[in-house]
């Protein structure tokens, strides 16, 4: 195995030259445990911690090293290191942290492809799907939509789900399979690309870890049976994970996720929904809201049919949580602001009793 197996590529490797980082060893982060890392290179995995100057020198959360980032490391043991820098990332999958206003969670770094996976029965909503397309779409990477636990359902049934999902959704690749049929497992599985980083998204009880173990070919993740009474998967995923499949994909596997919050989506929702914001041009003003406002192309088309209520519905929701989430960070940006001037006018005023 080499570096470029675990998804290394040359504009890291430049990075690493550029501010002399190439003195230090390179790996992945395939697991966190707090604030201890596992770190895996081409040789070996190292139990690693960061270095004090990078744990004080971080302004958030985000700047700690995630599951899939690229490290710089030095070993100090036969399988101890200490972690340096955390290399730059190509993409970032985060949400809106629950209950906590205007912060982030990560979910996983550098990844290329996530798998949107919704099961057939309760937990199916396009609405949801919507969500996760505009959370890799800010994030840049490619969706593909996995429709599990398809044997749950007759041919006309899933062939009708399939279509709701192609009809709302454009441009997706759309798997329909079962863990337990293993029908449409091949065709998935001869989709995987080596050397290429998968992420799963969606509820608990999907099947996530099913899939992944499916497609490894044993149990790599611990599993468990929905709750019947209530219909909901219990969480037996609890931390992320980076799994090297045999055919040399790689997965990071995350808890369900029952509320994806929108947060810093940037052109995310202009993507996903994509016939809207090019509507949006023909308005008369250029601030439109799409509320109430006369001459709205958008609203226009809502009308005539043009535009899918449901999905201008759940547009406008995620528009809404993209303001607030906006506003709470500048609001939060204020605050630390109008503390820090307060502190130095305290050290004036002591500084000259």
């Amino acid at each position: 195995m080499n570096l470029t197996d675990l998804g290394y590529d040359n504009k890291l490797e430049i990075y690493r030259n550029d501010n002399k980082l190439d003195a230090l060893g390179v790996g992945r982060v395939v697991s966190v445990h707090k604030e201890r890392y596992v770190v895996k290179t081409h040789t070996m995995e190292y139990d690693a911690e960061i270095l004090g100057n990078l744990r004080y020198s971080a302004q958030s959360r985000a700047d700690f090293p995630v599951v899939g980032d690229w490290v710089a490391l030095s070993v100090y043991d036969e399988n101890k290191a200490l972690i340096h820098a955390v290399l730059p990332r190509k993409s970032l999958v985060e949400r809106q942290a629950v209950g906590k206003k205007g912060e982030k969670q990560i979910i996983a770094a550098n990844i290329d492809f996530a798998f949107i996976v919704q099961a057939v029965g309760r937990d199916f909503s396009l609405n949801r799907i919507e969500r996760y397309l505009t959370i890799c779409y800010a994030a840049n990477i490619q969706p593909i939509i996995v429709l599990n636990k398809t044997d749950l359902v007759d041919a006309g049934e899933k062939d009708n789900l399939i279509n709701m999902i192609q009809k709302r959704v454009k441009g997706v690749p759309v798997f329909a399979i079962s863990n337990h049929s293993l029908n449409g497992i091949e065709a998935l599985h001869n989709s995987l690309l080596s050397g290429k980083t998968y992420c799963l998204l969606g509820s608990s009880g999907v099947g996530k870890s099913t899939l992944l173990n499916t497609l490894a070919g044993g149990e790599v993740m611990k599993t468990n049976t929905i709750n019947e009474t209530i219909n909901r998967g219990r969480h037996v995923t609890t931390h992320r994970e980076l799994h090297i499949l045999e055919n040399g994909s790689l997965f990071i596997d995350n808890p369900g996720m029952r509320e994806v919050g929108i947060a810093d989506v940037g052109h995310g929702l202009e993507i996903t929904f994509d016939a809207i914001s090019e509507l949006s041009k023909e308005c008369r003003y250029n601030d439109c809201t799409h509320t109430a406002e006369d001459g709205c192309a958008v609203l226009e088309a809502v009308e005539n049919g043009t535009i899918d209520l449901l999905v201008f519905e759940n547009y406008q929701k995620m528009k809404r949580e993209q303001i607030h989430y906006e506003s709470t960070i500048a609001e939060r940006r204020q605050k630390d602001k109008d503390f820090g001037k307060m502190i130095k006018k305290f050290k004036k005023i002591k500084g000259h009793e």
